[in-house]
């Protein structure tokens, strides 16, 4: 088991610098209840099952395992709601990992980093391209959006 500590954050992809060594990634949820989540995701022809507690501050207990490819695939038709599809990039910035998020499909025009913290009460430098803090806002929780996808929201 690992604890997942990390802080959510609505970017600006315009001031974002140049991506490079993106990944396309495909997840569903089999199960989401008030202790936390089951998810499925498929990347590189590599499955990962995914289960998270219920977030407790900044963090939650997370257990990942790579499963086969085949039995990805069938869990993701498995899965409940809309199939989350994004592409996600690594960017460095002063010696911290973001994980930079373009959804698409039904959330197509939603931009989200995260980064992955080492406590809950390490500082880190905000990049100029972040616009607002999202990490207690349950609507941008891939689980939220794929029964309430962004193209549904209201402007």
């Amino acid at each position: 088991m690992a604890k997942e500590i990390e802080r959510k954050f609505l970017i600006d992809h315009t001031k974002l610098p140049s991506l490079k060594n993106s990944v396309n990634l495909l997840q569903g949820y089999l199960s989401i209840n008030d202790s936390g989540i089951t998810r499925i995701r498929i990347h590189n022809q590599t499955g990962i099952l995914t289960i998270k507690s219920k977030s407790t501050g900044l963090s939650r207990d997370e257990f990942e395992y790579a499963i086969p490819y085949e039995d990805a695939q069938r869990l993701i038709e498995l899965s409940e709601g809309t199939i989350i599809k994004k592409t996600r990039t690594k960017i460095d910035y002063n010696n911290k990992i973001w994980e930079i998020d373009e959804f698409h499909d039904r959330n197509k025009g939603l931009w989200l980093a995260e980064v992955e913290l080492s406590n809950e009460n390490e500082h880190i430098e905000i990049p100029p391209w972040v616009t607002k803090e999202v990490t207690h806002e349950k609507l941008y929780y891939n689980s939220y959006l794929c029964f309430n996808p962004y193209d549904s929201w209201s402007s």
